[in-house]
């Protein structure tokens, strides 16, 4: 293990310069959820691990999901019941080890008069769902008449309804679920190095020897030469192009799709649950998702052949989910005007074996794929966020042995099945929240602060309110209507991380998907905060262009108004 100053801007700094100094026993590359919790995995079995990404901590597919842990219900209907089972089995874990992210989140499915599934094949799923989890779901399905779903869902179309199911599935932070085990990673010795792109690969007679890496926050740095046994690439939808620079011959391995979401408020739907229904556009299975004052439809599912760091909701993209919303809602009329946001991300699918154009983008397989190249370098691409830790597992099993049968080098069994996150209360949920709560109202904050600060980081809600009470200008809110206070900018610099302003408004917070104008009020104070801080040190100039870049980057996601 490697001893590294607390999870913070300076300490990317220390962790960069470490880099070129010692030969790792695995450096992974992608800082997304499979490559954050590979490197924890591997770390925690005592490996020495350097984990590298070209960007933020979960800036790709990590942050762009629809924020869900689980089971998989529409697979059932591809009979893939043994990812239904393990998906099931992640979801109860995932609820356990971190349960200030993970929350139990009821689901209603309506069922229509001549639609793709009538009740009795939806009550017998629904009991096949329940048997997957072994009866261990947040609770048992409920058949409803079609009464009882219009009491359960008033906005509901009523046109042919027959009846509804309520089952339970799990929302999540996804950006946060990510962060919390990169910083496990960091906890458990590894060097963890946003903004430092791999530019080319290091060999040796025996294959790859390492890479050449890249500080992308300094204009014309010169590459580090980091040194590793085992080399995985875990970069999601950039799997193909950093296979292609360790082999400009390999053949593709991906079949990449994108998926949209738009983001609207909560009361121009009135759905109180999560809602899955089917679109009429496509038959696709969709989602209407409640996340604070805010509902999200999605997703979308298109082939998608340009770079993934371009990948951006079309107004085709936000028709289709528009109409598919309002098919569910019709009294909501939603229009392009009641988008307040959107978001797009690439699913690193396995292409299948079959010739071009004979699945359709839904329909390939979800699942994941580990191998290793002829000139060694070891992937894994495919799967869901749900199986991320059992994902991470499986590689660090393949590289272990590498480095057992190729190295010599010996290494623990993974820990994480019964490791609780960063962050995870240390008491069950609803005291911790009620405890947060209070002494979030005694630092004189209000009770939606409270609940954020609870939900977004756990024990380390603690540090927050600490600041607060330490320096009364940093309780202010950052925006009216919004939960984010100024010791939250400070602490994402201080201890998780950020580095750029997108970091912070993006991912840390979510006023760039939530606020009207993405933030963009606050967004010079936002960076000279950050700038105070010595491990960012940002001079006028350099605060100028955070803002400008982060001020094109809200305005590419806007405009979808009619």
């Amino acid at each position: 293990m490697t001893d590294f100053p607390a999870f913070s801007a300076a300490a990317r700094h220390e962790h960069l310069r470490a880099l070129g100094g010692e030969t790792w026993d695995l450096l992974v590359i992608g800082g997304g959820i499979t490559g954050a919790a590979a490197a924890r995995d591997a770390a925690g079995r005592g490996l020495r691990v350097a984990l590298v990404d070209s960007g933020d901590l979960a800036r790709g597919t990590s942050s762009r999901s629809s924020r869900l842990i689980h089971g998989g219900l529409r697979y059932l209907e591809t009979g893939n019941l043994k990812l239904v089972f393990e998906a099931s089995a992640e979801r109860r874990r995932l609820l356990a080890l971190a349960s200030h992210l993970v929350h139990p989140l009821p689901f209603l499915f309506p069922v229509f008069r001549k639609g793709p599934v009538g009740f009795r094949k939806l009550q017998a799923g629904m009991w096949l769902y329940d048997g997957l989890s072994l009866f261990r779901n947040i609770a048992r399905h409920r058949m409803l008449s079609r009464d009882g779903a219009r009491t359960e869902e008033p906005h509901l179309r009523t046109d042919g309804l027959v009846g509804a199911a309520v089952y339970y599935d799990a929302s999540v932070d996804d950006a946060r679920l990510t962060l919390a085990n990169a910083r496990g990673a960091h906890e458990a010795g590894a060097a963890v190095v946003p903004y430092a792109e791999v530019v080319g690969f290091l060999k040796d007679g025996k294959g790859l020897a390492g890479a050449r890496v890249r500080d992308c926050l300094i204009d014309g740095a010169e590459t580090v030469e980091v040194r590793a046994r085992v080399v995985l690439n875990a970069t999601g939808p950039w799997s193909d192009a950093v296979r292609r620079l360790a082999d400009p011959g390999i053949k593709p391995r991906l079949r990449p799709t994108k998926g949209v979401h738009i983001l609207v408020r909560r009361d121009r739907l009135g759905n109180r649950h999560a809602i899955t229904f089917q679109s009429p556009v496509d038959g696709r299975v969709m989602f209407v998702l409640p996340w604070g004052d805010f509902s999200y439809v999605g997703t979308t599912d298109t082939d998608y052949a340009g770079s993934p760091a371009e990948v951006r909701a079309d107004a085709a993209d936000v028709r289709y989910l528009l109409d598919s919303a309002n098919s569910i809602f019709p009294d909501a009329k939603l229009t392009g005007d009641d988008v307040v946001s959107t978001w797009a991300g690439i699913r690193p699918l396995l292409a299948p074996n079959r010739p071009e154009g004979g699945l359709a983008a839904s329909a390939t397989s979800r699942e994941h794929e580990i191998w290793r190249d002829r000139g060694g370098l070891l992937n894994i691409a495919g799967g869901k966020l749900t199986t991320y830790r059992v994902m991470a597992g499986q590689v660090v099993d393949v590289a272990a042995r590498a480095l057992k049968d190729e190295h010599g080098v010996q290494s623990g069994h993974s820990p994480t099945a019964d490791l609780p996150l960063p962050g995870d209360p240390r008491e069950p949920w609803e005291a911790f929240r009620g405890r947060v709560v209070r002494d979030a109202a005694a630092a004189g904050l209000g009770a939606d602060t409270g609940e954020h600060l609870a939900r977004a980081y756990g024990e380390d809600a603690a540090s927050v309110l600490a600041a607060v009470r330490a320096d009364a200008a940093l309780a202010g809110r950052l925006m009216a209507g919004h939960p984010y206070i100024w010791a939250e900018v400070a602490h994402a610099v201080r201890a998780e991380m950020a580095m750029t302003l997108d970091d912070v408004m993006t991912r840390r917070l979510h006023l760039f998907y939530e606020a009207t104008d993405g933030g963009l009020a606050v967004a010079e104070q936002a960076a000279r905060l950050m700038a105070s801080d010595p491990g960012i040190g940002w001079s006028d100039t350099e605060i100028a262009a955070q803002v400008d870049a982060y001020r094109a980057a809200v305005e590419e996601n806007r405009g979808f108004g009619t």
